[in-house]
């Protein structure tokens, strides 16, 4: 019970294919431009000094080195 590929089901696949293939990648790219605005607001929401509070910075203290004796 062979059956042949007749050209109109070949021109359905190709349309199919293609149009599988424009959605794939417009998706795609919709979904990293979604992802790159996430992390560029987070980082302006870092900067900002809004968000998570950052921790306290410690005193400087002054090189001072004490000789090892050998």
């Amino acid at each position: 019970m062979g059956t042949s590929l007749t050209p109109e089901f070949w021109r359905l696949f190709a349309v199919l294919l293609a149009t599988t293939t424009a959605v794939t990648i417009v998706l795609s790219a919709t979904l990293d431009a979604l992802y790159l605005r996430r992390q560029r607001r987070r980082a302006a929401r870092r900067s900002t000094g809004t968000g998570t509070p950052r921790a306290t910075t410690l005193p400087q203290r002054p090189a001072v080195r004490t000789p090892v004796p050998r």
